[in-house]
């Protein structure tokens, strides 16, 4: 009874992931980032890079954006004629420009992003899950093959193939949940482990990254009941996302829990007028700054964390 109820609620958890995964539609910017009637005319009028950048960078100003391409240009989609938020990429396989994206998963034939990364990591974690359990238990008739004491009827290689299939799906699968838990826990997209976000002072992997426990928060929810659930329950809106701001990784920082409180940037500007590495974001310019070295506050308010995840490419 007990294995019979745990292969069916498995079954039932890996059937719901891959579902959600398939059929959640990826997420797409909000209109505020499409550039007005007027301003798109003169940026398709205009042939000098210079003028069409000054105005995306006039368009841009009021946007939450803090990332740049690595020529330090407005990152714009000449696609979808619309200026990416910060992590967003332009996916060529779904034809959109997709929040936080992290790839393209032919496997679930959809793009993996901010709408449906956690049914995702739920839909690996059940399927390994899965792949185990069906592997333990054939593991007792798949050693009586090898020590000759199964029957010798055509079920036998129906056990040997159930073993390897399973164990084989089970090691490669492993690999692969294993590295997107790694990327949550630095808050990292795949794109931007091959090539890191660029804000004001450089590329910066580590400038999304508030800590493992925050990471984590940033994508399940603050409220842990429905982490193994197939519910949304990310955090933000996928087009604005809290900054550390550092060069190097907060996690291997020691900072000083007196630093100086996160300012507001001027409204005139595009980007962070301060250096990164004292982690300005006029997204926390209400909330207390985030200190990784420090104790934790485990009352965190759900709104002081406003997050969104964008992928572009």
């Amino acid at each position: 009874v007990v294995y019979l109820v745990v292969f069916h609620l498995l079954f039932v958890m890996f059937v719901w992931s891959y579902w959600k995964t398939i059929f959640t539609y990826p997420a797409s910017p909000s209109n505020e980032f499409c550039l007005s009637k007027a301003d798109k005319e003169q940026y398709e009028k205009e042939e000098r890079p210079e003028s069409q950048q000054e105005i995306l960078r006039r368009a841009a100003k009021d946007l939450p954006i803090y990332t740049t391409t690595a020529s330090r240009a407005i990152r714009y989609c000449d696609r979808c004629q619309l200026i990416k938020p910060d992590r967003c990429h332009h996916c060529s396989a779904c034809d959109i420009c997709v929040l936080k994206m992290d790839h393209h998963c032919p496997w679930v034939n959809n793009c993996v992003g901010f709408s449906n990364y956690k049914f995702f990591l739920l839909f690996l974690m059940y399927s390994l899950l899965y792949c185990l359990f069906v592997a333990a238990t054939v593991l007792q008739y798949f050693i009586k093959f090898w020590t000759n004491e199964l029957p010798d009827t055509h079920a036998k290689f129906h056990v040997l193939f159930l073993f390897f299939v399973a164990a084989m799906f089970f090691i490669s699968i492993l690999s692969l949940f294993s590295y997107h838990c790694w990327l949550v826990g630095k808050n990292r997209s795949t794109i931007e482990t091959f090539r890191a976000p660029t804000f004001r002072n450089g590329p910066d992997k580590n400038g999304f990254s508030l800590g493992c426990s925050k990471n984590l928060r940033e994508v399940f929810g603050d409220e842990k009941k429905y982490w193994l659930l197939p519910i949304f329950t990310s955090l933000g809106d996928g087009c604005n996302f809290p900054t550390r701001l550092v060069v190097m990784d907060p996690e291997q920082l020691t900072v000083s829990s007196q630093n100086e409180p996160a300012k507001s940037s001027g409204s005139n500007q595009s980007f962070p007028t301060r250096p990164l590495s004292e982690s300005q974001n006029r997204l926390l310019a209400s909330d207390s700054q985030w200190v990784e070295s420090g104790p934790e506050e485990e009352n965190v308010k759900s709104g002081s964390l406003h997050r969104n995840t964008s992928d572009d490419t």
